[in-house]
């Protein structure tokens, strides 16, 4: 038996564990998680009798066999037909998002909007997000939609930091025809009221589970940990946490955006419009977007459960977006030996890592163990 350690009880380490499982029984996996669940953010919490997630963890993939993977253990309902919309406070009005050329025939400063976009720079000389979404779709519709929204987010005071930005638009910075978010990608939701939390069950029961548990001591050049004060030897490791915590943050610590999410009851059964999932808000406020639950997970009620995200310092659920912080990730990346994998949002230390995304890094790290 080849022992595998596997750091974290997350979406990406509970899927890590069932792919060694399915491979082979030649596996011997001890899952370490600080919390007392499995799951993470994806795990389901209930809140006036509603069930939701920390921020919308909807299932969004362009990968069939991801998606296959996951349905066949938690059944998924799509919600393809979900919009986005954003308020934007000088024109008092909801436009969707992606920005789309339909809202702009409505705007107030069209003309000087459609004389920007027969005039773009293009983005082949961007530099950072500034640049970039000035060059897709212009001064004033940068102004509106991105330039307040990605300083709250991120919390910055200029959007030039930002000097990475192929992750930012959903699809495409100026959309035209179907005004869907995605329309090439598959999007769900389990059927399970509740959620996910069946899988990670399902995901582990091969494993041996310690919650609770925080790891004292790491030795990754030597596969070697301590746990509860014994040290420990592993064949393989599997790291869902952020790098710099196993090399004792020797190339400094990386940076992250946290969120607090703010839970509140509405006494209408529906609050936001038909196929309306997400509501952001590209101004002062202090909050980013808000979400109501039931569009994903059809709970019956006649009250509602909205989420509001605020922008802190609470927690590490999004990687800085900048190649500074990515040179640094590297240098970690860099110091794992064989054997030594790291996956997931906070293990690659990438924004636009989701469910799917781990699911499939979990296929990668067993096909490569394999070869």
């Amino acid at each position: 038996m080849k022992k595998v350690l596997v750091i974290g009880g997350g979406m990406a380490g509970c899927t890590a564990a069932h792919q060694l499982a399915l491979q082979s029984k030649e596996w011997d996996v001890t899952i370490v998680e600080n919390a007392p669940f499995l799951g993470a953010r994806n795990r389901t919490s209930w809140f006036g009798g509603h069930p939701y997630t920390f921020g919308p963890r909807h299932f969004l993939t362009q990968n069939r066999e991801v998606f296959e993977f996951l349905n066949t253990y938690c059944p998924l309902r799509p919600c393809a037909d979900h919009q986005f919309l954003t308020y934007v406070e000088c024109d008092n009005a909801f436009y969707n998002f992606p920005i789309h050329k339909d809202d702009v025939k409505s705007m107030p400063d069209k003309d000087k909007i459609e004389h920007e976009l027969k005039t773009l720079v293009g983005v082949a000389e961007a530099k950072n997000l500034e640049d970039y979404w000035i060059g897709s779709v212009g001064q004033t519709l940068y102004n509106k939609y991105i330039k307040e929204y990605s300083k709250k987010m991120w919390q910055i005071e200029d959007n030039t930091i930002l000097d990475t930005f192929n992750w930012s638009p959903k699809g495409v910075a100026l959309k035209e025809g179907p005004r869907a978010a995605w329309d090439t990608a598959i999007s769900a939701y389990p059927y399970a009221a509740n959620g996910y939390d069946d899988y990670f069950d399902i995901s582990t029961k091969e494993a041996k589970i310690m919650l609770s548990t925080k790891i004292e001591h790491y030795d990754i050049p030597n596969k070697t940990v301590v746990i509860n004060g014994e040290k420990r030897k592993f064949d393989v490791i599997i790291n869902t946490i952020s790098p710099d915590i196993l090399f004792n943050y020797v190339h400094g610590e990386l940076f992250y955006l946290g969120r607090d999410l703010h839970t509140f009851v509405m006494p209408t059964e529906h609050s936001f419009p038909e196929n309306v999932y997400f509501l952001y808000y590209a101004n002062n406020e202090k909050f980013t977007r808000l979400v109501e639950y039931k569009k994903f997970t059809h709970h019956k009620s006649p009250t509602t459960l909205i989420g509001m995200e605020i922008p802190s310092a609470n927690g590490k659920h999004y990687p800085f977006p900048t190649k500074a912080e990515q040179a640094k990730a590297q240098k970690y990346f860099d110091m794992m030996p064989d054997n030594v994998f790291s996956i997931g949002r906070a293990g690659t230390y990438r924004y636009g890592v989701d469910i799917d995304d781990t699911i499939e890094q979990a296929m990668g790290v067993v096909r490569a163990l394999a070869s």
